[in-house]
């Protein structure tokens, strides 16, 4: 669901009043948080899909990785997972399904976490994902509402996984260009995540379905700021462009991440081609974190492919100024 049409929904729904939910979904953030004691906090999520990339496995590990990127967007750390399963049963052998658990299971191992259980039934398509549970030390867990202007931005993965996932359904990406998308979609946001907690960022949110400017605007909004960021400066994924340029990369999700920020982003001059890559939906895509000026060199010298973008500025009538 596009994130117009899940603020409609949620807008009438009436706000917790208890303390002890420190994150909830007025702020769009990418997980819950809830206080259990003065050192420990819940930080819980869901995530599920169909299948992007024809492998099971590595479907799996994917589906995994994106799923507990919205703990390590919060800056917390994951524990255990509950599986989400919708499969065709009467068309899909069951072996497919074991892959696809495998991977997972695999990838929420690495995290240092354990999938305890889950739900299956019977669907049309193929759909995997997670329910993920961490913890998170109050005082430090990372949240949309806590960017400052003078802040800097830094994105940690590449742009354009919708592009190239897409655009896989109609013809086969080179090994060139599928190797890195792969490796970046199942490459957990656990140092990226970690490095923030450690230099002392307080603001962070991955990029996911909504695309760089959709997830950006969530935290200009809760965080009353403006946000500029320097197209130039944005990493790409190879082959991305090029699959554009063909017309085999376009997503009904980068069309209603587009109507919902008509009135948030001033354009400028950007070309139609880097609009399509900033509003991409992305699986499992990198974190974007706001960096206290003074911390970026030490940050960046922790978290390889890192990459500053842009700036925090005091609120404007745009939420999202492109340079």
């Amino acid at each position: 669901m596009g994130p117009g049409d899940l603020t409609q929904v949620l807008a009438p729904l009436e706000r917790h009043g208890d303390s002890r939910l420190l994150v909830g979904h007025e702020t769009f953030d990418d997980a819950g948080v809830f206080r259990v004691s003065d050192d420990l906090a819940l930080v819980q999520t869901v995530d599920f899909f169909a299948p992007i990339v024809d492998d099971a496995y590595t479907f799996g590990q994917i589906a995994a990785a994106n799923a507990l990127s919205d703990v390590y967007a919060m800056g917390g750390e994951p524990m255990t997972a509950l599986s989400i399963v919708g499969f065709p049963r009467d068309r899909v052998p069951l072996a497919v399904l074991t892959e696809i658990l495998r991977g997972a299971q695999d990838k929420v191992r690495e995290a240092g976490a354990f999938i305890i259980g889950g739900h299956t039934v019977i669907d049309d398509e193929i759909k995997f994902g997670l329910a993920v549970t961490g913890r998170v030390h109050p005082d430090r867990m990372l949240t949309n509402a806590a960017a400052r202007p003078g802040d800097r931005l830094v994105l940690t993965k590449p742009l354009g996984a919708g592009i190239l996932t897409t655009g896989a359904k109609r013809a086969p990406l080179g090994p060139e260009v599928e190797r890195p998308l792969l490796d970046a979609m199942r490459t957990l946001n656990a140092a990226a995540s970690r490095a923030a907690v450690a230099v002392g960022v307080r603001c962070a949110t991955d990029i996911t379905g909504f695309g760089l400017l959709g997830h950006a605007s969530h935290i200009a909004r809760a965080s009353n700021v403006t946000l500029r960021i320097r197209v130039a400066a944005i990493p790409v994924f190879a082959g991305a462009r090029e699959l554009w340029r063909m017309g085999m990369g376009h997503t009904g999700g980068a069309e209603r991440n587009e109507r919902y920020l008509a009135p948030l982003v001033a354009w400028g001059s950007v070309s139609s081609e880097d609009r399509a890559l900033l509003i991409d939906p992305q699986t499992s895509g990198g974190l974007l974190i706001a960096v206290p000026a003074t911390m970026v060199a030490d940050y960046l010298s922790r978290v390889d492919g890192a990459v500053e973008i842009g700036e925090v500025l005091p609120v404007t009538d745009m939420r999202i100024e492109l340079v």
